[in-house]
């Protein structure tokens, strides 16, 4: 029996990227947590502007990636980005679609996130997305010029991205589709592999919206009109343009609106130094409270042990509305997380589309990883807080390893996991097959699970798979999601 917490925010939403090299032999991850109906049909909408099913289904015409000679500073970036985007501007790509990104090294590194606060006053859409330290295989190694390079050596790792504008985005209301995820890869190449979607799909589309999440969509994907790609002693600013005459986005209102873009922004970087925000709480308030929240909790108890349930594991959400005295930048709370050994065992991220709350999140887990036919995924349940001495962190961690409730939660998680790479995948193993996995301030029960695809299916039917797992879930996922919709009281801002 288990009945697990998690936090509001994610039952409604999580983020990942889209990596071009998926298709391909080549590593992927994914954070994201979505529930929809595979291969459901749907007209596609691309910037707002919806076409056929077959305009949004047949690859671009065009992909490329133009490398400019190298910078010592931002400033200079910027205004060979603008010459390079005017010469553009004046020879003109024939084809009728297609996706163009400039792309200028500069010779210092610069944080990703200090570049990001230095647009906040941008109305724009903005992502940002960092890796955890031991998955640099998510973010391949790239050369001087930004170009992906097999070997490490004489290479530069790719840290974290930045962005702001969109060159093309995607979002609808209705549940995310296998037409959906057919019309963002449709602007992806792995010839050119620094153009990614970075996004997020909700846990259940099915489900009543809050106000807070309007302008995220079902989904909301986006490939930024400018990004600042953090480099192991380096950087890179980049410019993305896309275009579709079909899709009623013509070349001409795309590329005056990158340019448009391009004057809004700023050149100048200042570095934020992982100072915390200046202000105090003046309320704090949780939904549901602890009256409701404990009677959720019991429902859930009640059920799991009707003979006749065929219901073990649900995740409940709970969410916590804190007002401050002032305001605080979206990026000041992305940089507090960075602090310490946090940056390092968690994928980070930030998505807010234009005049909408931001999404921010700190995870240490991963979906799955794909290279080849190789495919690997986590499981990750159960939780104790790090200890206060060596002695007390081990007591905890002994305690982890020892609890029944524990014990079997994530076992359920594991075995979930298991028999769904089992339906793709010829062969699967699971080594280590029950440790402890340490963080800064918690640890948890891990798994790997590794295996050989039978082919190379498309990602989305791996994605849909998988997801939601029992881990933000529950098991069996249907009837577990079902529970949640009764049982979930959905925090609405006002």
């Amino acid at each position: 029996m288990a009945a697990s917490a998690a936090g509001a925010a994610s039952r409604q939403f999580l983020t990942g990227l889209i990596d071009p090299n998926q298709r391909k032999c080549s590593s992927s991850s994914q954070t994201l947590r979505f529930f929809c109906r595979r291969y459901q049909p749907c007209i596609m909408s691309m910037n707002g502007c919806k076409g056929s099913d077959q305009a949004g289904l047949l690859p671009v015409e065009t992909i490329e990636t133009r490398s400019l000679s190298p910078v010592p500073s931002p400033a200079l970036a910027m205004d060979r980005l603008n010459s390079a985007i005017y010469q553009l501007k004046s020879e003109p790509p024939a084809s009728a679609s297609g996706i163009i990104r400039l792309q200028v090294p500069i010779q210092q590194q610069i944080d990703a996130i200090d570049w990001l606060h230095a647009q906040n006053n941008l109305l724009l859409s903005r992502c940002f997305f960092s890796n955890r330290s031991d998955s640099s295989d998510i973010f391949h190694s790239v050369d001087g010029n930004g170009n992906r390079n097999g070997s490490p050596k004489g290479a530069s790792s790719l840290v974290s991205v930045a962005g702001v504008g969109s060159a093309v985005f995607f979002r609808r209301m209705d549940p995310f589709s296998y037409s959906d995820w057919k019309s963002i890869r449709r602007f992806l190449s792995d010839t050119s592999p620094l153009i990614r979607a970075y996004g997020g799909i909700r846990f259940d589309a099915r489900s009543n919206m809050s106000s807070e999440w309007e302008r995220f969509g079902s989904f909301y994907f986006m490939v930024p009109q400018v990004e600042l790609d953090e480099l192991e002693g380096s950087s890179m600013l980049a410019t993305t343009v896309a275009w579709d005459e079909s899709l009623s986005l013509p070349w001409q209102m795309a590329i005056d609106a990158l340019q448009t873009t391009m004057r809004q922004l700023s050149s100048f970087v200042v570095n934020m130094r992982n100072e915390r925000p200046k202000t105090f709480v003046v309320s704090k308030t949780d939904v549901p409270s602890k009256t409701y929240w404990e009677l959720a909790v019991n429902r859930a108890l009640q059920q799991i042990d009707r003979s006749n349930s065929e219901l073990t594991k649900v995740v409940l959400a709970r969410s916590s509305r804190v007002v401050t005295a002032n305001d605080i930048a979206p990026t000041t709370w992305l940089k507090c997380l960075q602090v310490g050994k946090s940056k390092d065992n968690a994928y980070q991220f930030c998505l807010q589309p234009p005049n909408a709350p931001a999404f921010i999140g700190n995870t240490p887990e991963q979906l799955f990883h794909r290279k080849c036919l190789g495919l690997s995924s986590e499981a990750l349940a159960g939780t104790r807080a790090r200890g206060g001495s060596m002695a007390q962190d081990l007591q905890a961690e002994l305690d982890l390893l020892s609890s029944p409730k524990d014990h079997l939660e994530f076992t359920i998680v594991r075995e979930s996991i298991r028999k769904k790479l089992e339906a793709v995948c010829s062969s699967v193993m699971v080594e280590p097959k029950k440790v402890i996995k340490k963080l800064p301030r918690i640890q948890h029960l891990y798994a790997q699970l590794t295996g050989r695809l039978k082919c190379e299916d498309d990602e989305f039917v791996i994605l849909a798979s998988l997801h939601p797992t029992p881990a933000v879930c529950g098991s069996p996922r249907e009837e577990a999601r079902v529970f949640i919709a009764e049982n979930d009281v959905q925090f609405d801002l006002p």
